[in-house]
């Protein structure tokens, strides 16, 4: 899919956290929610890490703004799994204009691909050392089906970390 966002961004100022993907799923641009896809452990790790109060169904993403989670892609105008986006279809600079304006607490990648992307290296799960402003920033597994390796100990990380800010 080309030809503006593929998923609008979910984003207001000083969030908690901010999720970012490579890019909506087949499944998720074809019905315009964000982790839509079958299999994806998104929305049950947000209710699992007790960041959400019940277990949101992917077409309700827009309430994740009452709890202090915010929502984004670093391809914004592609969708499609990680081996099948266009080359420089990524807008890192972009996605830094999108999160110093936002300043959340931590900017979250839902996956390997869109951190070592953004960060322009390879990049281990867990929190970096790099910053953007204020905002600090964590590497997590991809919650895809398709990621067959899952670990969630990178997702406990985030929730202690998350749970100790005020």
């Amino acid at each position: 899919m080309d030809g503006g966002e593929v998923l609008p961004d979910v984003l207001a100022k000083d969030l908690k956290v901010v999720f970012c993907g490579s890019a909506a799923g087949r499944r998720s641009a074809e019905v315009g929610a964000y982790y839509a896809g079958p299999g994806n452990r998104f929305w049950a790790l947000l209710y699992r890490l007790d960041l959400t109060p019940r277990l949101l169904r992917p077409e309700e993403f827009r309430h994740v703004l009452a709890w202090g989670i915010g929502l984004t892609d670093l391809a914004k105008e592609v969708s499609g799994s990680d081996a099948l986006l266009p080359k420089g279809s990524d807008q890192p600079e972009a996605l830094r204009r999108r999160i110093l304006a936002a300043k959340p607490q931590v900017l979250a990648f839902n996956g390997k691909r869109p951190g070592r992307a953004f960060l322009g290296r390879q990049a281990d799960y867990g929190l970096q050392v790099e910053t953007i402003g204020q905002t600090r920033i964590f590497v997590l597994p991809s919650t895809s089906r398709a990621n067959a390796h899952f670990n969630d100990a990178a997702w406990l990380d985030l929730g202690r970390y998350l749970g100790s800010l005020q």
